[in-house]
C-alpha cells in the first residue's frame, strides 16, 4: 500500500502543477472545469492508484505538459525523455509527435534539441541500466527489451488484438466521458489548444498501428483532451445567456451529470470486481493464524488477476503459492491447506465459502434506476486432510 500511496502523491503533485499552468495560460475558469472533468472520470482516477509503468510515466508526462504550456519546451522534452527511457518506451511516440510539432513551429531547432537533450538521454539510459542490472543481476535496459518485443518483433499481439479504431471508438469515450465530445468542440473554438491537441492525436494514431491495445497505453493523452474540453466548457458557460449557447449549456450540464452517474456506477462495480482479495481477507480472519503449522494457500491465475497481490499477504503461518498449470486432479496429493480459485468442486477439498463479484448492470424501476448484479466468482476450499478444517462449520458453496 505504501507503493500505491507514493504513486498517488507523485501524480497528485504533477496534476496540481499542470492545473496551475492551465490557470496561468487559459484562466481560472478553465482550470476549474479541468478539475471538475478530471474528478468525474473513473478510469483516469482508477489508474492513478495503480503503480504501473504507464502511470509512473504519466506523472512525468504531466510535468512535460506543464512545461509545454509554460513555454519551457526543452524541459518538457527532457521530462518525456526520462519517462520514455526509464518507465515506458512507448512514450517515444508522444516525444516524437511533440518534438516534430515544436520543430515545425520553429520553437526548437535540431541543434538546440541535441544540445539540451542528449545529456539527459544518456543520463537516463545509464541510470536505468545501472539500477535494473543490479536488481535483475544481469546487464539490462528494461524498456529497450519491451520496445524490442513489442515493436521490432511485433509480438504484443500475443496478448490480444483490437481494431485500428479501438482507441477512438472505445478507450477514449470510456475514459473521457463528457470530455470526449467537449474536447472535439474545443478544437473548433480555440486555436491555441489545437497546437497542444494535434500532437497527442498523432501519438494515438501512431499507437493504433500496434495490434495489442489497452486503455492504460494512452492514458497520458487524457489531460490534454481535458484541457480542450475545459476550454469548450468555459466558452459555453460564459455565453450561457445567449439563445443558442443556452441550449449548449443545458447539454453541458446533462453531459456532466451523465458522466458523474457513470463514474459512480463504475466505482461501485470496481469495488465488487476484486472478489479474490475479499476472499483472502476473509480466509485470514477465520482463526488459523494461531496454528503453529504452516498454512499453504494456493492462488490460481483467475484469483491472482482479480484482487490478490503481495500487499494482501500475511505473515506466518501463512504461505502462498501461485504455481500455474496445476490440473484439478493434482491438488489432492499436494500439501496445500487452502485453495482460492474459480472452481466450485475439487476432489480432496471442502468448499468453505464463496465470494461474489460484479457480473453486470441491471436496469430497474425507481431510484436509482440501475443495480449491480453480483454472482459467485471465487471459491475458497480447505483440505479434507486437515482436522481443524473438517471440524469447523463454514457457510459452504451453494
Amino acid at each position: 500500500m505504501k507503493c500505491v500511496s507514493k504513486t498517488s502523491l507523485v501524480l497528485q503533485y504533477s496534476n496540481n502543477n499542470l492545473a496551475m499552468q492551465i490557470r496561468n495560460k487559459f484562466g481560472h475558469q478553465v482550470e476549474a472545469f479541468f478539475v471538475i472533468l478530471t474528478a468525474i472520470q473513473f478510469h483516469f482516477l482508477f489508474y492513478c492508484t495503480r503503480p504501473l509503468p504507464n502511470i509512473l510515466a504519466l506523472g512525468l508526462v504531466n510535468l512535460a505538459y506543464g512545461y509545454w504550456f509554460e513555454g519551457r519546451v526543452y524541459a518538457a522534452l527532457n521530462s518525456l525523455i526520462f519517462a520514455t527511457t526509464v518507465f515506458r518506451c512507448d512514450m517515444l511516440l508522444l516525444l516524437c509527435s511533440i518534438g516534430m510539432q515544436l520543430l515545425l513551429t520553429k520553437k526548437i531547432s535540431v541543434w538546440g534539441a541535441l544540445k539540451h537533450c542528449t545529456g539527459m538521454g544518456l543520463f537516463c539510459i545509464g541510470l536505468t541500466i545501472l539500477v535494473d542490472s543490479v536488481m535483475w543481476k544481469r546487464l539490462l535496459w528494461p524498456e529497450f527489451e519491451v520496445f524490442w518485443f513489442n515493436s521490432v518483433l511485433n509480438k504484443s499481439s500475443e496478448w490480444g488484438t483490437n481494431a485500428f479504431h479501438w482507441y477512438f471508438t472505445s478507450a477514449l469515450p470510456r475514459s473521457l466521458l463528457a470530455a470526449y465530445p467537449l474536447s472535439l468542440f474545443g478544437l473548433f473554438l480555440d486555436r491555441r489548444v489545437r497546437s497542444f491537441t494535434f500532437p497527442v492525436l498523432a501519438f494515438i494514431l501512431l499507437y493504433s498501428k500496434l495490434p495489442h491495445k489497452e486503455l492504460r497505453f494512452i492514458i497520458s493523452s487524457v489531460p490534454i483532451f481535458n484541457v480542450s474540453a475545459s476550454i469548450a466548457s468555459n466558452r459555453i458557460y460564459n455565453n450561457r445567456k445567449k439563445m443558442i449557447w443556452n441550449l449548449l449549456f443545458l447539454t453541458l450540464l446533462a453531459l456532466l451529470l451523465v458522466s458523474l452517474a457513470g463514474t459512480i456506477t463504475s466505482f461501485m462495480a470496481s469495488y465488487w470486481n476484486y472478489p479474490s482479495g475479499h476472499a483472502l481477507k476473509e480466509l485470514h480472519g477465520i482463526g488459523f493464524h494461531h496454528d503453529t503449522n504452516e498454512q499453504w494457500v494456493h492462488i490460481d491465475t483467475f484469483s491472482a488477476m482479480n484482487g490478490i497481490s503481495r500487499f494482501c499477504e500475511s505473515d506466518l503461518p501463512w504461505r502462498y503459492s501461485k504455481e500455474e498449470q496445476i490440473s484439478l486432479e493434482e491438488f489432492q496429493p499436494r500439501n496445500f491447506t487452502f485453495l482460492i480459485n474459480e472452481h466450485p468442486v475439487i476432489n480432496g477439498f471442502k468448499c468453505l465459502f464463496t465470494e461474489d463479484g460484479f457480473s453486470r448492470v441491471r436496469l430497474k424501476s425507481g431510484f436509482p434506476p440501475i443495480s449491480l448484479v453480483k454472482e459467485p466468482k471465487v471459491y475458497v476450499h480447505g483440505s479434507l486432510g486437515n482436522q481443524n478444517i473438517v471440524s469447523q462449520n463454514f457457510s459452504g458453496c451453494s
